[in-house]
């Protein structure tokens, strides 16, 4: 058998027409025919070797989603025919602490689906049977894939820092991950005050759910805003005025960074004195990406995408590349 796709052959190459064959299908693997991938800015790092574990030639793409054209012998819970996703992660040990107890994603030697084996920018992908993850009815399929990636790395926050309904939350950055933590904060029954370095966002953040906006370029902002939020959620990767957001922060309250910040760096006493705290995760566990799946679904919840076919993949991410997605791209299959 051979998988069609889009391969990079050296950093920052252009995306060509490539086959390889995945060998015979392991025992508890799944097969799944795409029928869409997301392009996630992870991609694009992994393309231009940003994070120097690039192995070429790369097929990119972590946010998709598709029908299982087959199971290994051992799988038993997933059957052929069924639509799933399957997101950042392809395969876990299953047995260390972390799996055990349900944090599979915090696992040490998790694999990657775009990190030394092939991604979803094809007609088709391979994954351990634990992360393949069924689509819940009312989730719309065309526009799933990046809840797989973009998705659940914004909703963990929820969940793992116990944010309650009554709780007021700031989101920096409303780009491809703020957009999704404004709607699901939103649905969650959050106070949500949205930061952006973009005034003409304004609007559109209080229609994704944020019910106030602040120009983050406005250097006083931040001080009118003391004591205010039971965490903040960074969804950028630039540096910030850490000392400034920590100080809007209640007491134990958490400064919680989802985008690929280069450093941080803040003064400890008043995190000391509020007992508050800085942290990140990485995505979700299987079963966090399934309740993820069953919230959106139960809400109405879905990323703002915009479709490009899978043949022009180098327009999508010469877009990526621009800064100009509102807010996530989507490729659709046509290689079949």
């Amino acid at each position: 058998m051979t998988i069609k796709a889009y391969a990079a052959q050296t950093a920052g190459g252009q995306l060509e027409p490539f086959e390889y064959d995945p060998g015979e299908l392991a025992a508890d693997q799944v097969e799944i025919d795409i029928s869409s991938c997301g392009i996630c800015h992870s991609d694009l790092s992994m393309l231009n070797n940003d994070w120097e574990m690039t192995e070429y030639p790369l097929v990119p793409g972590h946010e998709i989603v598709g029908k299982i054209g087959a199971v290994g012998e051992r799988v038993t819970h997933l059957k052929p025919g069924q639509t799933v996703g399957l997101g950042w992660f392809s395969k876990s040990c299953m047995t260390c602490s972390e799996c055990m107890s349900g944090n599979h994603n915090l696992c040490s030697t998790a694999e990657g689906v775009i990190v030394g084996r092939h991604g979803g920018f094809a007609n088709k992908v391979r994954a351990h049977e634990g992360w393949v993850i069924p689509l819940p009815e009312g989730i719309n399929v065309a526009t799933a894939g990046p809840l797989f990636c973009g998705g659940i790395t914004v909703f963990n926050p929820i969940i793992q820092n116990n944010i309650q309904p009554t709780d007021h939350v700031g989101v920096v950055g409303i780009g491809g991950l703020g957009h999704m933590a404004l709607r699901f904060l939103r649905a969650w029954g959050c106070e949500i005050t949205a930061f952006s370095t973009s005034p003409d966002k304004e609007a559109e953040a209080r229609e994704l759910g944020a019910h106030h906006f602040v120009n983050s370029r406005d250097s006083d902002a931040l001080a009118t805003l003391a004591n205010s939020f039971g965490m903040i959620l960074v969804a950028v990767n630039v540096e910030l005025d850490w000392d400034g957001y920590i100080s809007t922060l209640r007491p134990q309250g958490k400064l919680h960074i989802v985008g690929a910040a280069p450093s941080v760096s803040a003064a400890v006493f008043p995190l000391i004195l509020g007992q508050k705290s800085i942290g990140g995760s990485p995505l979700g566990s299987p079963a966090m990406t399934a309740t993820m799946l069953e919230f959106s679904a139960r809400h109405g919840i879905e990323p703002v995408t915009e479709i490009f076919p899978l043949s022009k993949v180098n327009d999508a991410m010469e877009k990526l590349r621009s800064g100009k997605p509102r807010y996530r791209l989507v490729l659709e299959n046509d290689l079949d």
